[in-house]
């Protein structure tokens, strides 16, 4: 059994303990759960297209009730793999939608495959006003953004959201040994950040990184960023951003 009382079923749809899913924006949701055996927590994000089609980013098994709510919003139609680790549910989703159309970076592209069938890249996605998916440079697309906007705003007053996976966190200190190898060692724990993962395992063009995410932060209308592992930021995206950005150049 599962902590959500379910069994997992013969597709690997193993639902862990996760929690609501809560609404960002209009056609913007996210999902917080436990990764088995860690202290981190992981996100999967919601995005709603303009023709109602979801585009599902990283993935998490959730348990029927909130899986309903999710086939309400629209059909669940590209599933993105933002990086070759964050598979571990990739699968089970194809299994339980096999019309989803499978996208991760095209440096990931390798590993992805050994768990799911991968349809495309990031410039596989088709043109839609309210999403867009970009590689990220400075890190040879092994990740990217997505760029989320708001519709039935008035213009001039468009609301936008940017979607990260594990080139920015958002994790408060923990405690214990656990904390402190989070705090100290993996520098990923003390809210928005560039872990010291990241810096040796994703970035490789520190400068290109950085004006790319100085470029997103003067993006009008910037609201929030969502980010794969634990809190959104809400508040001063735009200063966050710039703050990041210098403490990688």
């Amino acid at each position: 059994m599962t902590k959500d009382g379910e069994r997992s079923d013969p597709n690997g749809w193993t639902v862990l303990e996760h929690g609501p899913l809560e609404q960002i924006a209009s056609n913007l949701w996210r999902i917080e759960g436990e990764i088995p055996k860690m202290a981190i927590r992981r996100v999967m994000t919601l995005v709603r297209m303009s023709d109602n089609r979801l585009v599902i980013h990283s993935g998490i098994a959730i348990n029927d009730e909130i899986r309903s709510q999710i086939e309400a919003l629209g059909e669940p139609a590209f599933l993105i793999v933002p990086n070759a680790y964050h598979r571990m549910d990739a699968a089970a989703f194809k299994a339980r939608y096999p019309n989803l159309v499978v996208l991760c970076p095209a440096a990931a592209q390798k590993k992805v495959e050994k768990v799911v069938a991968v349809n495309g890249c990031y410039a596989d996605f088709p043109a839609d006003p309210l999403v867009e998916l970009l590689p990220l440079r400075g890190l040879k697309n092994r990740e990217g953004v997505i760029i989320v906007r708001e519709p039935g705003r008035e213009p001039g007053r468009e609301r936008l959201f940017l979607v990260f996976n594990d080139t920015l966190f958002n994790m408060p200190h923990l405690h214990g040994f656990t904390g402190f190898i989070l705090q100290h060692i993996t520098q990923s724990t003390g809210g928005p950040r560039i872990t010291r993962i990241a810096r040796w395992f994703l970035i490789a063009d520190k400068r290109a990184f950085a004006a790319h995410l100085r470029e997103l932060a003067a993006l009008p209308g910037l609201t929030a960023v969502i980010v794969s592992h634990h809190l959104p930021i809400l508040e001063d995206s735009r200063g966050v951003l710039e703050s990041v950005a210098a403490t990688i150049e």
